[in-house]
């Protein structure tokens, strides 16, 4: 996959238009292509926006589809292979094993949460039935259940490049909860978060 050193705002590839930043190889010093440039205030704003606007679609997926998208999530980072890890590598300094551990926690987690979506029972679901007949006054059914509250933010760690990072258990847990996520990832690795 070619680097474009772009960020995804909805569904778009966007160059950006605030602070230059790169990879460095904190091995070599070496500083790492592409380009990338931070967002500005107006691009973040949009994103924040496109969030909220699918909110109202998002939220209302089945299960099922929650579960299956973030399934597909972790097929697509197992596919990208190797060249995450050598990227990974690169960025960050850290060894092979170690980021080929995180890659397996990474999409685990979104299995773990695609499995937890589809069972259904984080939805705590209660029903208190109705009392028509109680005295002094009747009682209507009471229902109780987690929803989504709306989009959610979530900032890369430095030292987790793919578990606490664009792919991450916070990224993951908001999608199965039915929340869009808005995405910065650390500037340490911005190769990686785009891969």
């Amino acid at each position: 996959m070619t680097l474009q050193g772009k960020m995804l705002i909805g569904r778009e590839a966007v160059s950006g238009s605030s602070t230059p930043i790169h990879g460095v190889n904190p091995a070599t010093g070496e500083t790492l292509e592409p380009t990338y440039v931070g967002g500005s205030k107006a691009e973040v704003e949009r994103a924040c926006e496109l969030a909220e606007a699918a909110f109202g679609a998002y939220r209302e997926t089945t299960l099922e589809q929650r579960a299956t998208f973030l399934e597909s999530a972790a097929s697509e980072i197992e596919a990208i292979g190797d060249e995450l890890i050598e990227r990974g590598m690169a960025e960050t300094g850290l060894p092979r094993a170690r980021l080929e551990g995180e890659r397996g926690r990474t999409c685990g987690q979104l299995r773990l949460f695609a499995s937890v979506v589809r069972a259904g029972e984080w939805l705590d679901l209660r029903l208190d039935p109705a009392l028509p007949d109680r005295q002094p006054m009747p009682r209507v059914d009471l229902r109780q259940r987690h929803i989504p509250l709306g989009p959610v933010a979530v900032f890369g760690a430095s030292n987790f490049p793919l578990a606490f990072s664009v792919a991450g258990g916070d990224t993951a847990s908001a999608l199965a909860a039915g929340c869009p996520v808005i995405v910065k990832g650390h500037s340490a690795h911005p190769g990686t978060s785009e891969l």
